[in-house]
């Protein structure tokens, strides 16, 4: 068995995540390697999960009967939870979503209804990235077509990093809000928020972060980064799907309109006109995701448990290993940062002139789940001229056996395409 510094006692973790043990296709003990997608549950996330159905299922924040009670605390202590996990300076601060691409959508359409100095209009720019997921570039397209702001990105190098050549153009005095991804989830890279932050603060521009690959992997501390929203996911990072979490400073979140109407939101409301809810209550309309809160609240504390630090040298020592033994492989290329320095556990690659998604279907009948295609990130599968990629993505669960396998399986793809 391969033996790395730094890695977690993976054998006793291992036992807290039930679908590891699967074996797919009969008898193939199942290598899960698709975690920028989705993480694995452990058994604490889908205890809390059901207990909360089973003992303290109701609405919240409305009723005064033990369980709307006790389900208020329960969704209220998540929110305390998120921030204490990413250091944020007040709990108000804390909005909860269905999931990353919400609360993208919900500063964009923000940013489209506010009123001066925040508003974007026809005079303005938008920035981003090239290296964007899908959920970071629609959005702000829909808002550039709503009011006529001019969209600009950063172009990508040849070693998938950000070219920041002409910084100082691409952010300048037109620019309202400069939104990019913290970890790629398609190259991996590690994007250089100081430079791009201090450059947004110069010219007075928001900044917008989604770590939806960085809160699961990494410590997240939201004053150290200076943005002023941080926008990340709970199912990466052990916690169930449909919840979602934006931090917002708290003087924007009050200046700023809400982006969806209904109850709970409402200070008052009259036939006439309404009034909105103190932040972070104001953009959380209607039923919020109860379960789904507790249980990423579970999974922060699993998380923390563990510690954070622990688990990114631990992906560190695996993406060191990996990204080795994969340069082993004949014909394969990794499209993004080819050393494990400044850059997350998830690798694409290519194989040849293999379609990523023959090689996905080969490896899986091997019981080794990676993902295939543009991995919502189609503009880096255009800018290097390539139709789709295979990604490997590893978490605190991850072994270096598992990469042995994942190797084993691609010298398997390529005798079975000669």
């Amino acid at each position: 068995m391969t033996q790395l510094p730094g890695l977690l006692d993976t054998e006793a973790i291992r036992k807290d995540f039930p679908v590891l043990d699967r074996l797919v296709h009969d008898d193939k003990k199942l290598v899960y390697l698709d975690n920028a997608a989705t993480s694995q549950k452990p058994r604490q996330v889908l205890d809390a999960l059901s207990e909360y159905y089973e003992r303290y299922n109701a609405n919240v924040h409305r009723g005064v009967h033990v369980l709307a009670e006790e389900a208020t605390a329960l969704y209220e202590g998540a929110r305390d939870k998120v921030a204490t996990f990413i250091n944020a300076p007040s709990r108000d601060e804390v909005i909860f979503t269905k999931n990353a691409s919400e609360s993208l959508n919900l500063v964009a359409n923000m940013l489209g209804w506010a009123d001066e100095p925040y508003r974007v209009d026809h005079e303005t720019e938008i920035v981003i990235t090239e290296m964007e997921h899908h959920s970071n570039i629609v959005p702000w397209q829909l808002l550039s077509q709503r009011t006529g702001a001019k969209l600009k990105w950063f172009g990508l190098t040849d070693d998938g990093r950000l070219d920041l050549s002409n910084i100082n153009e691409v952010i300048n005095e037109k620019t309202k809000i400069v939104s990019f991804v913290l970890v790629s989830n398609i190259l991996g890279t590690f994007n250089p928020v100081e430079a791009i932050v201090r450059r947004a603060q110069e010219v007075g521009a928001l900044v917008l972060i989604d770590a939806s690959q960085a809160a699961p992997h990494m410590p997240l501390d939201v004053q150290a980064l200076q943005a002023d929203f941080v926008a990340f996911t709970g199912h990466k990072m052990c916690g169930p799907t449909g919840i979602g979490v934006l931090w917002g400073r708290q003087e924007l979140l009050e200046d700023l309109p809400p982006f969806l109407g209904g109850g709970e939101m409402i200070e008052t409301v009259s036939m006439h006109s309404s009034t909105y809810a103190p932040a972070p209550h104001k953009f959380e309309a209607g039923t919020p995701p109860i379960a789904q809160a507790v249980g990423l609240g579970a999974a922060i504390d699993y998380l923390s448990a563990i510690g954070m630090e622990k688990i990114a040298a631990h992906e560190h020592a695996l993406t060191e290993y990996a990204v080795k033994r994969l340069q082993e492989v004949p014909d394969l290329k990794i499209i993004g940062p080819t050393t494990a320095e400044d850059r997350g556990a998830a690798i694409s690659f290519t194989l040849g002139d293999i379609h990523p998604h023959d090689v996905g279907q080969v490896l899986d009948e091997q019981g080794i789940a990676v993902r295939v295609g543009h991995h919502c990130a189609r503009p880096v599968c255009l800018r290097y001229g390539i139709p789709a990629t295979t990604r490997a993505s590893f978490y605190l669960y991850s072994t270096p056996g598992e990469i042995d396998a994942l190797v084993e399986g691609l010298e398997h793809v390529r005798n079975f395409f000669g």
